[in-house]
């Protein structure tokens, strides 16, 4: 453990609060007990750091393990659990298993940013069009979790990581885009508050009022609403 701690003091993540995939990172980190340093970004004024260790997209989160920088956050969760294996596994061992876990969490990635960003940065038709789309996502990914305690079975794993960051939008999507998310899916607000009593999450997913504050102030300067 001297080691891992040894380690764990060089471990740095840029990120941004209301992130759903900078929570993503800070979970797999809380999981594995890693102690990181936090740097929050102001996203309309990027540090130099940032810019320095994520040319490519710009974007948080950024880990930065002993001065090397990790991007995406599903590959940043991936590698923090190949570096620390011993704690809290969050990929299963099971190459099958494995490979549908990726499956969900690559249909979660490229369905859900779109419209979930569309929901309250857009109005109209936009809008409507994206209540559609995600209304479709949810309904896909409650019957994938079906009657199970989370979405790889009876043990959190990648798939609980990749989607539990949203649940905390929930309350800005129904709000902002006049959505039912918390009637329509008992499954899925079952499963977001079993995972919300895990201390990774509860650390790591900001109040839902908070959110809602957040977007209602930029949808009035930004959108006049």
């Amino acid at each position: 453990s001297h080691r891992q701690l040894k380690m764990a003091e060089e471990v740095i993540l840029l990120d941004y609060w209301a992130s759903m995939f900078g929570m993503r990172t800070r979970i797999a980190l809380d999981e594995k007990g890693v102690k990181y340093e936090y740097r929050e970004e102001d996203l309309s004024n990027k540090s130099p750091l940032l810019l320095e260790m994520n040319p490519i997209h710009m974007k948080i989160p950024v880990l930065i393990h002993k001065g090397k920088p990790i991007c995406e956050s599903i590959i940043q969760v991936q590698y923090i659990d190949e570096l620390w294996p011993d704690t809290n596994p969050i990929l299963p061992s099971d190459p099958y298993k494995r490979a549908q876990a990726r499956f969900w969490v690559d249909y979660i990635d490229k369905k859900t940013y779109g419209p979930c960003k569309a929901l309250w940065s857009e109005t109209g038709e936009k809008q409507e069009a994206a209540k559609v789309e995600f209304i479709e996502v949810l309904t896909t990914l409650d019957s994938e979790l079906g009657d199970k305690s989370f979405f790889g079975g009876n043990e959190f794993g990648l798939v609980d990581i990749a989607f539990i960051g949203f649940y905390s939008w929930f309350r800005t999507y129904e709000e902002v885009a006049n959505l039912s998310i918390v009637a329509k899916f008992p499954k899925l607000i079952s499963w977001a508050q079993r995972c919300s009593k895990r201390e990774s999450v509860a650390k790591a997913l900001p109040d839902s009022d908070k959110v809602l504050k957040s977007v209602s102030d930029h949808r009035k300067t930004v959108l006049g609403l």
